[in-house]
Formats: C-alpha cells, sequence, structure tokens
C-alpha cells in the first residue's frame, strides 16, 4: 500500500562520507540513507546528553542502537540500551531517548517519514488500517 505518490526511490547506493548531515536538535543529527515511498533507512548521531524528544507517529519504526548508550521509553517503559541492542515502537505510541553515552541509532521507518522529505505528516489515527 502506497501512502505516498510523490516520493519517489533514491538512488541504490549511499557513500556515508559523501552523504549530507542535517542537524535536527542540540547535539543531533541524521543522515537519510536511503528510502523509497514504503520504506526508510536513517542515521542518528547523539551527543551525551542530547534528547529525542517524546513523540509518536503512524510510522512503524525499528532501531539498531550502533554505538553509545540511550534511556529509550516506549510507552510507560523505560530501559537503557547499548550498541548491539535494538528496539521495536509500533505506530502511535509514544516514545523518545535521552543519549547517556555520545552513540548512533539506525532507524528504519515503514512508511518512509515524508516529514523528514519536507513533506507535511500524514495525519492517519488509525494507520495501519485493523
Amino acid at each position: 500500500m502506497s501512502l505516498h505518490n510523490e516520493i519517489k526511490a533514491t538512488q541504490p547506493f549511499f557513500i556515508g562520507e559523501e552523504t549530507e548531515w542535517e542537524t535536527v536538535g542540540p547535539g543531533l543529527r541524521r543522515q537519510i540513507m536511503g528510502y523509497d515511498d514504503k520504506l526508510m533507512l536513517v542515521k542518528v548521531e547523539f551527543q551525551e546528553g542530547a534528547i529525542g524528544q517524546m513523540h509518536k507517529h503512524y510510522h512503524s519504526q525499528t532501531t539498531y542502537v550502533e554505538s553509545g548508550e540511550f534511556e529509550m521509553t516506549i510507552g510507560d517503559e523505560v530501559r537503557t540500551l547499548k550498541g548491539g541492542d535494538s528496539f521495536y515502537i509500533l505506530p502511535h505510541v509514544m516514545h523518545g531517548c535521552v543519549c547517556t553515552k555520545p552513540g548512533v541509532l539506525i532507524d528504519v521507518f515503514s512508511p518512509a517519514r515524508e516529514d523528514f522529505l519536507g513533506y507535511e505528516q500524514l495525519d492517519l489515527e488509525t494507520w495501519p488500517a485493523k
């Protein structure tokens, strides 16, 4: 199911040192590493103390902790995660984190985060359809 007719697939290869970083908050920047309308991979670099603000979205998200240490909140549960760990967030669930040791998260979203590409985020309270 495609939700975004405007989003086209990216080129096949992304070279980290050639891919632009976007600053998204104090001590926080990201590289969008590939996407189409159904899937997106994003690398997020955190400095110690950087905060991934509490938020929710209709996208499914799974994240691999490449390095560092994070106090991760998903819903009402808080866990400390470090390099080699991962987590999954259901659509519409509040989540956020605080970086306690500098590190990198590798996020995968389905469908692609249209707001990361400059589009207005769709207002879907019931996606995916139940």
